[in-house]
């Protein structure tokens, strides 16, 4: 399979960024237009590192060929290879898992993380995970019942919504008890990065950001970085803020959405 991948290596496509490590990547991200895809584009951005990227276009179900799974055996993107110190190919799924690899491997500086085993690294750890096994799930399943489900079932709409409005209030009281400009301290970090591409979606989940100002205030101090400015539009435009103006045209994105997930849905429950 690691064979595979090396192979893999030499897919597309755009090489981006200017390298400041010492270790030289050899990095292709495969990635789509959504919270966590962008998640990691946003990172490599910060980092100042240089990689390539193949667009996945998840709504053909590129990402469930049989190459994809060879990188990924979830069948879902963010995903990435790189060249590990042993001059074989390595594979990373799972966004958080990248975000981690990624300033384990090259963030030497520390831009965007803090030394390893001090005590803001812990703290970092504690809301990477809290946003992997809480904000993305929930407000993830708040989208599909709110936006994409074929039957509106107000109880799931209601269950995921409250959900994630709690968890951004536990967000907004840290930010705002804390005093800080990020959520570990006054640095940006994976734990921010992390989080971002959903915050700044809230919208969509039919959660009013409005209702927690401090956390607002967080979302924009996130997209005056030049890191999320650049990150967020690959590999293609992030277009959220705009499409939150715009009843029409987040009416026509949720059902082209609905269609293709349903189908999805179904051919998986075939297999």
């Amino acid at each position: 399979m690691l064979h595979r991948v090396q192979q893999l290596q030499d897919h597309n496509i755009t090489a981006m960024a200017v390298v400041t490590s010492p270790k030289i990547p050899d990095i292709i991200l495969y990635t789509g237009q959504t919270p966590n895809g962008i998640k990691i584009s946003i990172t490599l951005e910060e980092l100042g590192l240089p990689y390539k990227t193949h667009a996945i276009d998840i709504t053909k179900d590129t990402q469930k060929e049989p190459w994809f799974l060879e990188i990924n055996p979830n069948g879902r993107i963010p995903a990435l290879t790189d060249t590990f110190s042993d001059g074989q190919a390595i594979r990373l799924f799972e966004s958080g898992s990248i975000m981690q690899y990624l300033v384990e491997q090259y963030d030497t500086e520390h831009k965007i993380s803090y030394p390893k085993g001090s005590r803001e690294s812990y703290e970092v750890n504690n809301w990477l995970f809290f946003l992997n096994a809480g904000v993305g799930p929930m407000q993830g399943q708040a989208n599909h019942f709110f936006r994409y489900a074929p039957e509106k079932i107000p109880y799931g709409i209601s269950r995921y919504q409250n959900e994630t409005r709690r968890l951004y209030r536990v967000l907004d009281k840290h930010l705002r008890d804390a005093g800080t400009e990020y959520l570990v301290g006054n640095k940006c970090t994976i734990a921010d990065i992390a989080h971002w591409g959903w915050i700044t979606a809230a919208g969509w989940c039919g959660v009013d950001i409005d209702e927690f100002p401090t956390l607002k205030a967080w979302d924009e101090r996130m997209l005056e970085r030049p890191g999320v400015e650049k990150g967020r539009h690959v590999p293609s435009p992030h277009r959220m803020k705009q499409l939150l103006k715009d009843k029409e045209a987040m009416d026509r994105a949720a059902k082209e959405a609905s269609d293709w997930i349903v189908k999805g849905q179904k051919e998986d429950a075939k297999k």
